[in-house]
């Protein structure tokens, strides 16, 4: 059955602008309309005054400004929220020589805690150390990697050589390389590309252990160049086990659709990671901008069949580009949220069978964005985590705690204007790397 899309304002140039930096030729819809007649979630909620947070955010950003009426990519920009004085803080750093940060986190190098950042048009990896002249960014890696673009796309840390060392496992565009940075005794990192594929976008990259032999699995999500209207964009999920030597094996098959989107982690509590995608819906129809198949949230656990991976959640929606998992009302049990691009922000349980359909909870209608980054995290260390979402149609940074089985809404932080910007990614960093 078609369904009406629920995106009406396509902003073509603005995605032609965004083509140099974060998200190759796909049109990018520049508003996100709120759905209508939804459910809401509770109250929203002002901030209480309480001691400072030693965790903190760190949001990836491209920012654009307008030059002879079109939108032009800034300097790739961080910002950071901290809760100092009993208010959130933001403070913010740039990089002129990229025009785009895809994504921020904490590295632990010998040297203790820095930030790591991932640079598009430049594509650079970039370590970051405080300084009396502020934060000075070094260069790990940098590379041309000959297509139309060069990014960095994103990046996991972990063990995955198994010799103790913390890598970091690098997705990039556009030429498909999928690559592993090694520390080095030197300080220097050796860069070991695990795959290479012509005129191909690798999107996401996850670690885990499907099989539970102990060796860390990296999962990245390639697919063909993205589009500009509604021709299919083919795409699988493929694996990678450096520690056994082995290379590239698709464990996913979407056929004519692909991910932007997946995660690993162990939802349902079994002691055993799982692997969830998120299949990005198709539009068509006779102006194309009609939804012909919705977002679906698959889930694959070690030896499913390329083509059998199991639909646990589906929404009516164009994308849903954020999975994020913990848990969020205390129980000791994992929840998962799925950010879709315009019908909001949604909660998923699995039932007595978590290989069967999950329940689905709208968390909150009234939240939209391109990327739509959501992270949930426990800032304040209490054992029960926060979800912090970037509602960039709004130019919002939300907090939803849960409180008597239903989450509030916070705002803490409200840009003050209006130039167009999407958040990439949000992560959680502590406070002694934020400037």
């Amino acid at each position: 059955m078609r369904r009406p899309l629920p995106i009406v304002a396509l902003s073509l140039c603005l995605g032609l602008a965004l083509g140099a930096c974060g998200s190759g030729e796909e049109s990018v819809p520049s508003e996100a309309p709120a759905p209508a007649a939804a459910a809401t979630p509770g109250p929203a909620a002002t901030a209480e005054a309480g001691p400072d947070l030693k965790n903190g955010l760190v949001l990836a950003l491209a920012q654009f400004a307008e030059r002879e009426g079109k939108p032009v990519p800034g300097a790739a920009r961080l910002e950071f929220l901290a809760y100092r004085d009993g208010k959130w803080q933001m403070t913010a750093i740039e990089d002129a020589e990229s025009n785009v940060f895809h994504k921020a986190l904490a590295y632990p190098s010998p040297a203790g805690l820095r930030l790591l950042s991932l640079g598009g048009s430049a594509a650079i990896v970039k370590l970051w150390e405080q300084s009396p002249q502020g934060p000075l960014g070094r260069a790990l890696w940098q590379k041309d990697f000959g297509g139309k673009f060069s990014r960095m796309r994103d990046a996991e840390v972990a063990d995955v050589y198994g010799d103790g060392a913390a890598a970091i496992v690098v997705a990039t565009h556009d030429q498909g390389v999928v690559a592993v940075l090694r520390p080095q005794p030197d300080g220097s990192f050796e860069a070991v590309e695990l795959d290479h594929e012509k005129d191909t976008f690798v999107h996401e990259i996850e670690i885990g252990d499907l099989d539970g032999d102990g060796a860390l699995e990296i999962y990245a999500t390639p697919s063909e160049p993205n589009r500009l209207d509604d021709r299919p964009q083919s795409g699988k999920v493929v694996r990678y086990v450096p520690a056994k030597g082995e290379g590239r094996t698709v464990v996913a098959d979407l056929g004519a659709r692909h991910a932007k989107e997946i995660l690993v982690a162990d939802v349902d509590g079994d002691g055993r990671d799982e692997l969830y995608v998120s299949v990005e819906g198709e539009v068509g129809g006779a102006d194309g901008k009609e939804l012909v198949a919705p977002v679906e949230i698959r889930r694959y656990d070690a030896g499913t069949p390329v083509d059998q991976g199991v639909v646990i959640a589906t929404f009516d929606d164009r994308l849903s580009r954020f999975l994020t998992a913990g848990d969020l009302d205390g129980d000791g049990k994992s929840e998962l949220v799925a950010a879709t691009f315009s019908s909001g922000v949604w909660l998923l349980r699995p039932g007595a069978d978590p290989k069967a359909r999950w329940t689905t909870e709208l968390i909150d209608a009234d939240s939209a964005g391109f990327e739509h980054a959501a992270l949930i995290t426990d800032l304040d260390g209490d054992g029960t985590g926060e979800l912090y979402v970037a509602s960039d149609q709004h130019k919002e940074v939300r907090r939803y705690t849960w409180k008597n089985g239903r989450p509030v809404r916070e705002v803490i932080y409200q840009r003050a204007d209006a130039r167009p910007i999407f958040t990439w990614n949000l992560m959680p960093v502590p406070v002694e790397l934020i400037p």
